[in-house]
């Protein structure tokens, strides 16, 4: 099964979980998710931040990363969990755009496959170049960027465990459990359990600051429910 086949299949499970991908983009105004890490950061943090009324402070920046993340970790473990495949999301290789309403879209021109275990390294390392850019300018600390990371990582898996094949959600247990685990790339983040038949908890050792937004609250996984 090529890519193609893969990401098909993935759009199946929610609107989350599709992208375009060829090509053609699907429209006017991409670029590739490295522009956006760059000179494009600013302006979109701000736009983050005034859609969600916080200014485009540290608040802004966690709520962007995060949104990202989460749409990486879709890709990817959807991938991984319905195929044994994941596409290589390099910025590079990985393109957006922000409509004027709604979140984030992606597109891949060249969805090139990987193998599963590569799942942690083809996200990881595409966050990895946002975290950077993210922390200096605006504050935002390791530990909760990392935190988002892993909330975005379990968030993913719980649709997938609603909406594909049981073992398809066994494959998707297996590579996100070892991301949380002790010696795994995402250790140390929160507290993961998963119980056959009754899905998965996690709580965070951080929050994700989304408490300051207007009108937020608390998110079911923050470790500020838990003080």
């Amino acid at each position: 099964m090529d890519m193609d086949d893969v990401l098909r299949r993935l759009a199946a499970v929610g609107p989350f979980f599709s992208v375009p991908y060829g090509p053609e983009p699907p429209g006017p105004g991409f670029r590739p998710l490295a522009e956006l890490y760059g000179e494009h950061l600013a302006p979109y943090v701000a736009e983050v931040g005034r859609r969600t009324g916080s200014g485009p402070g540290r608040v802004a920046a966690s709520t962007a990363q995060f949104g990202i993340a989460s749409r990486l970790w879709s890709l990817g473990l959807g991938c991984a969990a319905l195929s044994g495949r994941v596409p290589d999301l390099d910025p590079d290789r990985v393109w957006w755009r922000l409509p004027e309403r709604g979140s984030l879209e992606l597109w891949l021109p060249e969805p090139a496959d990987l193998p599963a275990g590569a799942l942690g390294e083809s996200v990881l390392g595409n966050l990895a170049r946002l975290d950077g850019a993210l922390r200096q300018p605006y504050g935002v600390s390791a530990k909760v960027l990392r935190g988002n990371a892993a909330s975005g990582l379990v968030g993913a898996l719980r649709v997938l465990l609603d909406r594909v094949s049981p073992e398809a959600g066994r494959t998707a247990v297996e590579l996100a459990g070892a991301l949380l685990a002790d010696g795994g790339a995402l250790a140390g983040t929160g507290t993961f359990i998963h119980e056959e038949g009754l899905g998965v908890a996690f709580v965070r050792r951080s929050c994700c600051l989304y408490y300051q937004v207007p009108g937020g609250g608390l998110c079911g996984d923050c470790v500020l429910r838990t003080r």
